[in-house]
């Protein structure tokens, strides 16, 4: 009895320990040629379209369009980094930074779509 009780206690140890918080969002690497269907539209989908579609809240990111326009136009790149052009975004918490990195990386790049 004293053995099952030691092997537990090891078993749920080495679970506790073992579980981590990092998604795969947070260590993947940026992918080197991030395209709007592929990569962003993703990031966008499940982190601002709660507020950012239609008329809801300006600007409108339910399009490559619209996002494309709020990087050129709207400061996207720089409320999604840091506090310095107004309140960062999104609200409910920042982005992580592999995900800000592909927006980035794919801003440099032009935009790709497809």
């Amino acid at each position: 009895m004293k053995k099952i009780r030691i092997f537990l206690i090891a078993l749920c140890s080495i679970f506790i320990v073992s579980c981590e918080s990092n998604t795969y969002s947070e260590i993947g690497r940026p992918a080197g040629n991030p395209t709007y269907e592929a990569n962003i539209e993703h990031i966008i989908e499940h982190n601002c379209l709660s507020c950012h579609y239609g008329a809801i809240q300006y600007p409108n990111l339910e399009t490559y369009e619209g996002v494309k326009n709020a990087c050129l136009n709207a400061n996207l790149v720089c409320r999604i980094e840091s506090e310095d052009c107004g309140i960062r975004m999104p609200q409910g918490g920042s982005l992580p930074q592999t995900d800000i990195d592909l927006i980035k990386l794919w801003v440099a790049n032009g935009f790709v779509e497809e």
